[in-house]
């Protein structure tokens, strides 16, 4: 076990979580988290081939994706870890409630402006930022700063982004022989360490009031979700999209998707493609 490898399962011990370490392939660690039916995959970039993710891991990625095994799957990078080191804790106590959680009733929702949502994205995002046509904010008043970490009580603002969400321009789509004005959901995040229980809710309610779309679709990114929290919101899930590949700097562990010199090829695991059909529901 390599060191980045070692700091994710002390992380593990740290969040007092039972867990053993499963046989796995080469380059590629396991700890199966029994009591939340996860299974966490760190993959390691030292000795990786393009051979080795083609012939290997990808066949290896896709059939533990596709087998109704009851568990969920997430696979952490060693480049993603190194680079985003907080924000991957921050994902994985969400994903075992370790997070603080802040009632979205709580929160009041607006309108904010590109640089305020890049900015809270870099901070708590794993993937890159990206332009939304409209974008939306949850604001949490210091009146309830109570809900906060002890740590958070203190602050002296009026108040605390909690969440942001981020949304595409519309686009004519002829579906079931009917035009369809659609969006894309493009972005959601939460604050670090912390959940919004019902933000995404809140959110997506108040873009409909104002913008009355026919239908919105998004994404799961299948590293980390098998997309169950946007069903529970009422999206149908559509269909699922191929593995990406990306080129990661050796020195920096930046992702990106031209190859240059000394650069390593990552694969992720593809998304998971979602529709709420809110003409339909509207009827």
């Amino acid at each position: 076990m390599i060191d980045w490898e070692r700091d994710l399962e002390h992380f593990l011990w740290e969040l007092n979580e039972g867990f053993t370490e499963i046989a796995s392939l080469l380059m590629i660690k396991t700890w199966k988290l029994a009591s939340h039916s996860l299974l966490i995959h760190s993959v390691s970039l030292s000795g990786l081939s393009s051979d080795w993710l083609e012939n290997i891991f990808l066949p290896f990625q896709t059939e533990i994706l596709t087998n109704p095994s009851g568990m969920k799957h997430v696979f952490v990078w060693e480049d993603v870890w190194r680079t985003k080191t907080d924000i991957v804790k921050s994902r994985l106590r969400a994903l075992l409630g370790k997070t603080h959680r802040i009632p979205a009733r709580l929160t009041q929702v607006r309108r904010i402006d590109q640089p305020t949502l890049t900015a809270f994205l870099e901070a708590n995002h794993l993937q890159v930022p990206t332009f939304g046509k409209f974008k939306y904010g949850l604001f949490l008043p210091n009146r309830y700063y109570r809900v906060l970490a002890a740590q958070d009580k203190i602050r002296t603002d009026e108040e605390l982004l909690v969440a942001v969400a981020s949304f595409s321009g519309a686009k004519k789509i002829t579906r079931n022989h009917e035009v369809y004005r659609s969006f894309e959901l493009i972005r959601f995040a939460n604050l670090l360490n912390y959940t919004v229980v019902g933000g995404v809710d809140k959110l997506l309610k108040a873009f409909i009031k104002e913008m009355n779309p026919d239908d919105i679709m998004t994404y799961a990114d299948r590293d980390w979700s098998n997309g169950e929290s946007y069903e529970r919101l009422g999206f149908l899930f559509q269909n699922a999209t191929p593995p990406q590949d990306f080129w990661v700097d050796s020195l920096t562990f930046e992702r990106h998707y031209d190859k240059k010199e000394n650069d390593i090829k990552v694969y992720n695991s593809g998304n998971l493609k979602y529709l709420l059909d809110v003409k339909k529901n509207r009827k």
